[in-house]
C-alpha cells in the first residue's frame, strides 16, 4: 500500500476517535429533547394557560391595530361565551374599523346584558355621533355619565361635545372631534370623529 492509503487509514481513525468523543458528550441513546424523546416537539403545549383573548385585545386596540383586536375579542367570546365585556369589546373594534351597524347593534346587545354597563353606553354614544343622530347619542352620554357619577373626564367631554353639537348644529371643532371609547378597567381608545 502507498502513501494515499496511509492518509485514509488516518483519516479514519480521526473520524472513529472524534465521533466516539461526541458521543461519550450525549446523554445515553442520543440527543434528547426536554420530553425524552429524540423527535422535535409537536402539537399544543397542554397544561399552559393561555393569555386570555379580551386583554390581548384591549392591547391590540390601544395599539390601533383594529383587525388583530377583533380576532382576539372573538376569541374571547369563544372563552367567555357573549358576556358584556366581549359584547361591548367586539362593538368597539367595529366601531373603530368603521363598522358603523354591527358596532351599532353588538353595544346595544351588551346594553340589554347589562343596563348598567357604563363603556357600552359610551361607546354607543360614539356610534350615534359617528353616524350622526347627535339627539339619541346626548342621551346616551347623559346616562352613561349618570351611571359612572360623572367620575370618567372621556365621558364627560363626550358628553360636552354632544351638548354643543345638539345646541348649535352648525357647531364644529376644528379639524376633526376626538371622541374617546372606554373599557371596563383602566384605559381608553380615542377615535377620531369624521365630523
Amino acid at each position: 500500500m502507498g502513501p494515499i492509503s496511509d492518509v485514509m487509514k488516518l483519516n479514519w481513525v480521526v473520524w472513529i476517535i472524534a465521533t466516539t468523543s461526541l458521543t461519550a458528550c450525549e446523554p445515553a441513546g442520543g440527543f434528547q429533547g426536554r420530553s425524552g424523546s429524540p423527535f422535535a416537539p409537536v402539537g399544543v403545549a397542554r397544561g399552559q394557560q393561555s393569555v386570555d383573548g379580551l386583554i390581548v385585545g384591549h392591547r391590540l386596540m390601544a395599539a390601533g391595530e383594529y383587525d388583530l383586536a377583533l380576532k382576539a375579542y372573538l376569541r374571547g367570546a369563544s372563552e367567555h361565551g357573549f358576556t358584556v365585556d366581549v359584547l361591548s369589546a367586539l362593538g368597539s373594534a367595529n366601531l373603530a374599523l368603521g363598522r358603523l351597524g354591527q358596532a351599532e347593534k353588538l353595544l346595544r346587545r351588551a346594553i340589554e346584558t347589562e343596563e348598567t354597563f357604563v363603556p357600552a353606553w359610551n361607546n354607543l354614544g360614539v356610534v350615534l355621533m359617528e353616524q350622526g343622530n347627535v339627539g339619541e347619542a346626548a342621551r346616551v352620554f347623559h346616562t352613561a355619565f349618570a351611571l359612572d357619577s360623572g367620575q370618567s373626564a372621556e365621558i364627560r367631554e363626550n358628553l360636552r361635545r354632544a351638548l354643543e353639537k345638539l345646541e348649535n348644529p352648525e357647531y364644529s371643532e376644528p379639524d376633526k372631534a376626538e371622541f374617546a371609547l372606554v373599557r371596563r378597567g383602566p384605559g381608553e381608545y380615542l377615535l377620531l370623529s369624521k365630523q
